[in-house]
């Protein structure tokens, strides 16, 4: 007897544990918190089953529960981290931005700018969010179009590796944190940047030391900047074969540096950067 909602089961002896497992990784994957109350009756149903396989799904969905609540409440600091800067400050609206390509040999630098509705209830947070480097691909994929589509708006600006040799990467990492946050339609009163003041900028500014970790807001610039540069990096890969930058990104991996040495650098590489690799 097949179960299609795990809410149906009310004598977990009436069904085989292979239907009930499939009820309950159906549940974990559509869960929302306004469901807690309602599933510790399912927990407790299932604990009481004769049949260890039945009791160690009710163990696991405790686990997960566990797990979920947790990861609410560590978003939920992030989203209130960014809520109590505008009470404070007594403004409705901030941004998060940040940026990714500071340090690879060749690319663009591009950065990302958020703005999130902050008052959501906490069923409909972005759930996961944090430094993009501490996440799978898979999972800042994932979050990249979660975020994109939840996000009251967003913007990304880059600049290449020519005006980053002209100009250098101290003023394209301001002016690219600067245009982001400048260039969202729906207009911040404050821009977070993680790590860096913006300066000359024309908004209100304050840097978050490791922000990623701390501001919602700019975790999921984070996570949008790193995908989008990482696409890039990719598509050139295709263009510049032999530099590894599907793997590298462009960063300095030996590999990279061994093809640098071997073959010279390619038009996306960063001139100004090589000047050690190439004189040896």
């Amino acid at each position: 007897m097949s179960i299609e909602n795990i809410y149906d089961i009310n004598n977990t002896s009436d069904y085989k544990y292979s239907d009930i497992k499939k009820a309950v990784d159906k549940f974990k994957k559509e869960y929302s918190i306004s469901f807690r109350e309602r599933v510790q009756s399912v927990v407790e149903l299932l604990s009481k089953d004769s049949r260890k396989n039945v009791i160690n799904l009710s163990n696991n969905l405790l686990k997960f529960l566990d797990k979920y609540h947790s990861e609410v409440s560590r978003v939920n600091s992030m989203y209130e981290f960014d809520r109590e800067i505008l009470r404070k400050k007594g403004l409705n609206i901030l941004c998060g931005v940040d940026e990714v390509g500071r340090g690879p040999l060749a690319g663009p630098i591009v950065s990302a700018s958020v703005v999130l509705d902050l008052n959501v209830l906490e069923e409909k947070m972005i759930l996961e969010i944090k430094d993009s480097k501490k996440l799978s691909k898979k999972k800042r994929e994932e979050l990249d179009l979660i975020i994109r589509e939840k996000a009251l708006s967003f913007n990304i600006e880059l600049l290449d590796n020519k005006v980053i040799d002209e100009r250098g990467i101290a003023w394209c990492n301001n002016e690219v944190l600067k245009r982001a946050s400048e260039g969202l339609k729906v207009k911040p009163e404050l821009v977070l940047s993680d790590g860096y003041p913006i300066k000359k900028g024309n908004i209100r500014n304050e840097y978050v030391i490791k922000g990623d970790n701390k501001s919602a807001s700019i975790a999921c610039a984070s996570i949008i900047a790193k995908v989008y540069r990482d696409n890039i990096m990719k598509e050139y890969n295709e263009t510049y074969p032999g530099y590894g930058f599907d793997s590298n990104v462009g960063y300095g991996a030996q590999k990279h540096i061994d093809s640098i040495k071997s073959q010279g650098p390619c038009k996306i590489h960063r001139k100004s950067f090589l000047t050690n690799i190439l004189e040896k």
